[in-house]
């Protein structure tokens, strides 16, 4: 199980986090264009996030609906079948929602930094925090709030749930 710290905030623009992220990071982004499928879990978070006809990740979580800065607990398993995958898990859980998006990713150190553009939903940030194997929480949630400064996150910003959960509020 890795686990890390994170939050979710609505943003006005990618391009003005943008600069700070580049700004701020050693490395040039990674563009990602990712389609999530959730699939209906009563003990967390089961979505297959499908990056292209052979490359995707099945990645299970556990996460509270707080805004955070909040715990992530996960495990993944990359395929390079992920129609068959998604087959056998829609027929074995079904589809509770699916989520497109382009991710623009950087890293802050050991922060992974989600520019992310979400259809029909909005611009997001994510802060991600990996914590190393016993290390305590308050050290990636101290990380977290330096980065939520830098970009100028106010609480007010932050949202509780995954993007599936706001798409099914609309």
């Amino acid at each position: 199980m890795a686990r890390n710290i994170e939050i979710k905030a609505s943003i006005n623009s990618i391009a003005d986090c943008m600069e700070i992220a580049k700004d701020l990071s050693d490395s040039d982004p990674e563009i990602l264009h990712q389609t999530d499928y959730f699939f209906n879990c009563t003990n967390g978070r089961l979505k297959l996030r499908v990056f292209s006809p052979d490359s995707a990740e099945l990645i299970f979580y556990t996460r509270a609906n707080d805004q955070g800065p909040k715990p992530s607990e996960y495990f993944i398993s990359r395929t390079a079948e992920p129609d068959m995958l998604r087959e056998v898990l829609q027929r074995s859980y079904g589809i509770d929602g699916v989520v497109e998006k382009t991710r623009t990713l950087f890293l802050i150190g050991r922060t992974r930094v989600h520019l992310d553009e979400v259809k029909n939903l909005g611009e997001f940030l994510e802060f991600e925090a990996v914590l190393s194997p016993g290390e305590h929480i308050n050290n990636g949630i101290d990380e977290v709030h330096l980065l939520m400064d830098k970009f100028g996150i106010k609480k007010t910003n932050l949202i509780t749930g995954a993007y599936i959960d706001l798409i099914k509020q609309k």
